[in-house]
């Protein structure tokens, strides 16, 4: 947590913006990584059937149960040999370039009944495939594939190493920006509290963050700073502003005052009082 606030919110964002562009990245891995799956399991339900000697019932729609688990089902009934499923899975996975680590249920369409089993694993001899030879009867069947999940740390690695090079890009960047804004502030400018206040380019700097003043905004507070602590009457104010340039105005005084408090409060050093009947004054601590 102590981390997190001492990041500045524009840093939070670009984390946020390499976040989702990481998850989008990954969405887009998983819709291809499904249809190849699909592309797969329509070639092995097709080998399946030409075992069976049929050449003209359909493989029915692949369904995705949930993110790694898949269903693959047929038109009509057939008999399922253990070997011939193992040595079709396998070869027709390996041309896709799907995972090594999955589960293979053979399903009867009337209960759900598990008919054959077994898991394959990259390991050969971690792998688990029993009663190879017996083949079942002719009957309904539908095949349930699980990819095994398998924690792939080289890609967290890369995730989290990518993260920090962005935040100390970022950091870097930043120490930049602030020596650039420090080296300015030699010529033209003016210190008010944490701020500093350039009149010539109507802007307020704190802290590397830029807050941009209106022409009257930087009239009043140039006037405000070459007399801090004293109060300046309503009348001085709205002449030096508004009425020497050949305009007078009613409550504009009090709204821009109002803006220039609102950019001036973080500092609590800095406030601009009004001074009941008699006009505004900039008290500096």
């Amino acid at each position: 947590m102590l981390f997190v606030s001492c990041m500045s919110k524009r840093a939070i964002f670009y984390i946020s913006v390499f976040l989702i562009s990481v998850q989008l990245i990954s969405c887009k891995t998983n819709n291809e990584f499904t249809e190849k799956v699909r592309v797969s399991l329509r070639n092995v339900g097709h080998q399946l059937l030409l075992t069976n000697q049929d050449s003209t019932s359909l493989v029915l729609p692949i369904k995705e149960l949930n993110k790694h688990k898949y269903q693959l089902t047929f038109q009509s009934n057939l008999q399922v040999s253990p070997d011939s499923l193992v040595a079709i899975v396998k070869r027709s996975f390996y041309q896709s370039e799907l995972p090594s680590n999955y589960r293979i249920e053979v399903k009867e369409c009337l209960n759900e009944e598990v008919a054959y089993s077994y898991e394959m694993m990259q390991s050969e001899e971690n792998a688990i495939v029993p009663c190879k030879g017996r083949v079942l009867p002719t009957s309904c069947y539908f095949i349930d594939v699980q990819f095994l999940k398998k924690e792939n740390k080289n890609q967290y690695f890369f995730y989290g190493f990518v993260l920090l090079i962005s935040i100390l890009g970022f950091s870097v960047y930043q120490k930049k920006k602030r020596k650039t804004i420090t080296d300015t502030t030699l010529n033209n400018s003016l210190s008010l509290g944490r701020f500093t206040f350039y009149p010539e380019q109507n802007k307020l700097i704190k802290e590397a963050e830029e807050i941009p003043l209106s022409n009257k905004e930087c009239e009043l507070l140039t006037i405000f700073i070459d007399r801090p602590n004293e109060v300046i009457k309503r009348e001085e104010l709205m002449k030096k502003v508004w009425e020497e340039n050949g305009v007078v105005v009613g409550r504009s005084l009090d709204t821009y005052i109002s803006k220039l408090r609102k950019k001036l409060k973080e500092d609590a050093s800095i406030k601009i009082t009004n001074i009941h009947g008699v006009g505004y004054k900039l008290e500096i601590d």
